[in-house]
Protein backbone atom coordinates (compact mmCIF):
# COMPACT_ATOMS: atom_id res chain seq x y z
CA UNK A 1 0.00 0.00 0.00
CA UNK A 2 2.85 2.38 0.76
CA UNK A 3 4.42 1.89 -2.52
CA UNK A 4 0.76 2.46 -4.28
CA UNK A 5 0.59 5.67 -2.25
CA UNK A 6 4.27 6.92 -3.41
CA UNK A 7 3.26 6.06 -6.64
CA UNK A 8 0.40 8.25 -6.71
CA UNK A 9 2.29 11.05 -4.89
CA UNK A 10 5.13 11.44 -7.14
CA UNK A 11 1.88 11.03 -10.39
CA UNK A 12 0.01 13.78 -8.76
CA UNK A 13 3.23 15.75 -7.73
CA UNK A 14 4.80 15.30 -11.98
CA UNK A 15 1.33 15.93 -12.92
CA UNK A 16 0.97 19.66 -10.97
CA UNK A 17 4.17 20.31 -12.17
CA UNK A 18 3.32 19.51 -15.77
CA UNK A 19 0.02 22.20 -15.12
CA UNK A 20 2.63 25.00 -13.72
CA UNK A 21 4.97 24.88 -16.19
CA UNK A 22 2.43 25.25 -19.25
CA UNK A 23 1.17 27.85 -17.51
CA UNK A 24 3.95 29.55 -17.23
CA UNK A 25 4.67 29.15 -20.67
CA UNK A 26 1.41 31.02 -21.90
CA UNK A 27 1.82 33.44 -19.50
CA UNK A 28 5.08 34.13 -21.00
CA UNK A 29 4.12 33.67 -24.56
CA UNK A 30 1.07 35.68 -23.73
CA UNK A 31 3.34 38.95 -22.13
CA UNK A 32 5.70 38.43 -25.37
CA UNK A 33 3.07 38.73 -27.76
CA UNK A 34 1.49 41.80 -26.30
CA UNK A 35 4.94 43.55 -25.67
CA UNK A 36 5.65 42.29 -30.03
CA UNK A 37 2.92 45.03 -30.73
CA UNK A 38 4.46 47.68 -29.36
CA UNK A 39 7.75 47.04 -30.63
CA UNK A 40 9.62 49.63 -33.34
CA UNK A 41 9.60 48.30 -36.91
CA UNK A 42 13.22 47.55 -37.27
CA UNK A 43 13.02 45.50 -33.89
CA UNK A 44 10.12 43.48 -35.25
CA UNK A 45 11.63 42.95 -38.23
CA UNK A 46 15.10 41.43 -36.98
CA UNK A 47 13.26 39.33 -34.56
CA UNK A 48 11.56 37.74 -37.29
CA UNK A 49 14.64 37.54 -39.34
CA UNK A 50 16.06 36.09 -36.41
CA UNK A 51 13.13 33.67 -36.12
CA UNK A 52 13.78 32.37 -39.28
CA UNK A 53 17.02 31.80 -39.28
CA UNK A 54 16.50 29.71 -36.25
CA UNK A 55 14.43 27.36 -37.56
CA UNK A 56 16.01 26.93 -40.48
CA UNK A 57 19.44 26.21 -38.67
CA UNK A 58 17.17 23.58 -36.80
CA UNK A 59 15.54 22.29 -39.76
CA UNK A 60 19.34 21.29 -41.11
CA UNK A 61 20.56 20.01 -38.36
CA UNK A 62 17.52 17.55 -38.02
CA UNK A 63 17.99 16.50 -41.71
CA UNK A 64 22.00 16.46 -41.33
CA UNK A 65 21.12 13.86 -38.09
CA UNK A 66 19.15 11.58 -40.38
CA UNK A 67 21.30 11.95 -43.40
CA UNK A 68 24.17 10.77 -41.51
CA UNK A 69 21.84 7.61 -39.07
CA UNK A 70 21.03 6.05 -42.64
CA UNK A 71 24.62 6.59 -43.73
CA UNK A 72 25.65 4.85 -40.11
CA UNK A 73 27.82 1.59 -41.55
CA UNK A 74 26.47 -1.52 -40.09
CA UNK A 75 29.88 -3.58 -38.88
CA UNK A 76 29.25 -7.21 -37.78
CA UNK A 77 32.45 -7.63 -35.51
CA UNK A 78 32.78 -11.38 -33.62
CA UNK A 79 30.95 -14.10 -34.08
CA UNK A 80 27.42 -13.64 -34.16
CA UNK A 81 24.59 -15.81 -35.71
CA UNK A 82 23.50 -14.23 -38.86
CA UNK A 83 20.13 -15.69 -40.64
CA UNK A 84 19.75 -15.06 -44.03
CA UNK A 85 22.28 -13.53 -46.26
CA UNK A 86 24.52 -16.18 -46.92
CA UNK A 87 28.40 -15.41 -46.94
CA UNK A 88 28.88 -16.52 -43.57
CA UNK A 89 31.41 -18.50 -42.96
CA UNK A 90 30.47 -21.70 -41.74
CA UNK A 91 33.30 -22.04 -38.57
CA UNK A 92 31.47 -18.38 -37.69
CA UNK A 93 28.16 -19.89 -37.35
CA UNK A 94 29.60 -22.92 -35.50
CA UNK A 95 31.22 -20.74 -33.16
CA UNK A 96 27.93 -19.38 -32.27
CA UNK A 97 26.86 -22.37 -31.20
CA UNK A 98 29.51 -23.06 -28.74
CA UNK A 99 28.38 -20.96 -25.79
CA UNK A 100 25.43 -23.10 -25.57
CA UNK A 101 26.93 -25.42 -25.19
CA UNK A 102 29.37 -25.03 -22.72
CA UNK A 103 26.29 -24.21 -20.89
CA UNK A 104 24.58 -27.18 -21.13
CA UNK A 105 27.98 -29.21 -20.49
CA UNK A 106 28.37 -26.83 -16.92
CA UNK A 107 24.31 -27.51 -16.60
CA UNK A 108 24.69 -31.06 -16.70
CA UNK A 109 28.24 -30.96 -14.34
CA UNK A 110 25.63 -29.12 -12.43
CA UNK A 111 23.32 -31.83 -11.76
CA UNK A 112 25.86 -34.72 -11.79
CA UNK A 113 27.85 -33.04 -8.58
CA UNK A 114 24.01 -32.49 -6.81
CA UNK A 115 23.25 -36.14 -7.64
CA UNK A 116 26.79 -36.96 -6.27
CA UNK A 117 26.09 -34.90 -2.93
CA UNK A 118 22.60 -36.68 -2.39
CA UNK A 119 23.82 -40.58 -3.02
CA UNK A 120 26.92 -39.20 -0.54
CA UNK A 121 24.34 -38.28 2.13
CA UNK A 122 22.07 -41.11 1.82
CA UNK A 123 25.20 -43.44 2.22
CA UNK A 124 25.90 -41.96 5.07
CA UNK A 125 22.63 -41.98 7.03
CA UNK A 126 22.73 -45.61 5.88
CA UNK A 127 25.95 -46.01 7.53
CA UNK A 128 24.48 -44.28 11.05
CA UNK A 129 21.42 -46.27 10.74
CA UNK A 130 23.44 -50.10 10.14
CA UNK A 131 26.38 -48.98 12.14
CA UNK A 132 23.92 -48.41 15.28
CA UNK A 133 23.51 -50.69 17.93
CA UNK A 134 19.53 -50.38 18.14
CA UNK A 135 18.27 -52.51 14.70
CA UNK A 136 16.50 -50.31 11.97
CA UNK A 137 13.34 -52.35 12.65
CA UNK A 138 13.30 -50.23 16.03
CA UNK A 139 13.26 -46.83 13.52
CA UNK A 140 9.83 -47.78 12.65
CA UNK A 141 8.25 -48.87 15.99
CA UNK A 142 5.95 -46.69 17.32
CA UNK A 143 6.72 -47.19 20.83
CA UNK A 144 10.14 -46.13 20.22
CA UNK A 145 9.32 -43.16 18.29
CA UNK A 146 7.46 -42.05 21.82
CA UNK A 147 10.58 -43.05 23.78
CA UNK A 148 12.82 -40.85 21.68
CA UNK A 149 10.48 -37.84 21.97
CA UNK A 150 9.86 -38.36 25.84
CA UNK A 151 13.95 -38.37 25.54
CA UNK A 152 14.43 -35.47 23.96
CA UNK A 153 12.15 -33.27 26.28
Amino acid sequence: MNESYKAQFTQDAQSRLNTQVTRFGLRVAAGLSEQSESLPEGVSERLRFAREQALLTARNARTEQVQTASNTPVLSAGPSLVLGKGATPRWQKLSTIFPLLLLVLGMWLIQQSHWYEQILAAAELDTGLLSDKLPPAAYSDPGFKEYLSDEQE
